[in-house]
């Protein structure tokens, strides 16, 4: 089969494929349909957190496969009760909703803010979110998403989203009245740029929730699962959000979302107001358990120690642990195919090269690739 020709045939010509076909591979290490290899910074865009082919992520998904591949969320399973029990014990949240991606999580966020404030008598229903964020494809994500053009011929959207300037905390304190229910914040906007917050400005949004019964919800559907150097990302500024949601790297290459809801929203969500009919199957439950239990101090002490190595060698870099963004002289995307020419794959995040590797990604194969890649950007 000429998988190019029937892709471009048959497959919805949505994505901007680069001219090459994975085939294979292990670790931080793939292979195209012709054997070439390749190291691979970008990890199905922070999915495979633990590279491709990992062996006992392997092992759990082949186990759980060879008992029962799904059943209904009306039944109990052992995989997505184990997973919900320690992402609650690792983070102090206490209870999860799961789906099967980061836009759905999302949704599950929001639906969850809405619903508590309607507990609470109603009135309140806008969600306030920054400018250059983005929160997933569906049309309400997309409606919380702060970058206009995502939104070209999609509308009419959902009402109830409010755009804010990221740092801005005049323009937030003067948003942050009368119908809002809740705050939503990436602490690196992956999407719009691989922009950190400012710590002063998050405080700012965390101290504004808690003075008026706002929920805090933040979005680590990239930048969770030990990506930045911490489990998850608000762990870095000492915050404690009211709702987290999750996906990417806690399946370990399968798709899987999770919303994490706190104490004051932990009872929101009842039978029949929220559900899904993969959210937590016990295949992708499993292989996210194998991933989440292995995230211990040693590993997130060596995602720290390899991304400030990435800013050592690109000191104008910005992010946080492996979720890094370099600005570049050559377009971003001449950047990503000189790469890949090379032997590197690595992504574009606005007009800066974004690089995602697995955490495990072993420091010889991180090094040459960096190598590369400046050749690449010279």
């Amino acid at each position: 089969m000429n998988v190019k020709a029937t892709d471009q045939e048959y497959i919805a010509n949505t994505y901007s494929r680069f001219d090459l076909q994975i085939v294979s591979g292990h670790g931080s290490l793939v292979y195209d349909d012709a054997g070439k290899e390749y190291i691979d910074l970008g990890s199905g865009i922070a999915a495979n957190a633990f590279g491709v082919c990992d062996a006992y992520w392997q092992q759990a998904v082949i186990e759980q496969v060879m008992r029962v591949q799904h059943t209904s969320n009306l039944y109990y399973t052992e995989p997505q009760a184990r997973l919900a029990k320690l992402l609650c014990e690792k983070t102090g949240m206490k209870k999860v909703f799961f789906s099967n991606s980061g836009a759905e999580s999302n949704e599950c966020a929001i639906k969850a803010a809405r619903k508590y404030a309607s507990d609470q008598g109603g009135g309140r229903d806008t969600i306030i979110t920054l400018k250059q964020s983005f929160h997933g494809r569906t049309i309400t994500t997309l409606s919380a998403t702060g970058q206009e053009h995502f939104h070209h011929h999609f509308g009419p959207f959902t009402p109830g989203f409010v755009h804010v300037t990221p740092g801005d905390v005049e323009e937030l304190r003067a948003a942050a009245s009368g119908r809002v229910c809740a705050i939503m914040l990436e602490m690196v906007q992956g999407e719009g740029g691989v922009n950190l917050l400012d710590a002063d400005y998050v405080h700012a949004c965390a101290d504004i929730c808690e003075k008026n019964d706002i929920l805090l919800i933040v979005d680590e559907v990239q930048t969770g699962n030990g990506r930045t150097g911490k489990l998850y990302a608000y762990e870095h500024f000492g915050i404690h959000p009211d709702i987290v949601s999750t996906a990417k790297g806690l399946g370990g290459g399968l798709p899987i979302g999770a919303t994490l809801l706190g104490e004051k929203v932990k009872n929101t969500l009842t039978a029949g107001t929220h559900g899904s009919t993969f959210g937590g199957n016990p295949v992708c439950a499993a292989g996210a358990y194998s991933i989440l239990s292995r995230i211990d101090e040693a590993l997130l002490s060596e995602v720290a120690k390899k991304g400030e190595y990435i800013f050592s060698q690109f000191p104008e870099a910005t992010g946080l642990g492996l979720m890094v963004g370099i600005p570049t002289q050559k377009p971003a995307g001449e950047v990503v195919r000189a790469a890949i020419e090379k032997g590197v794959l690595c992504l574009t995040a606005k007009d800066k090269i974004r690089l995602l590797p697995a955490l495990t990604i072993p420091w010889e194969q991180l090094k040459a690739g960096l190598a590369v890649l400046k050749e690449a950007m010279a």
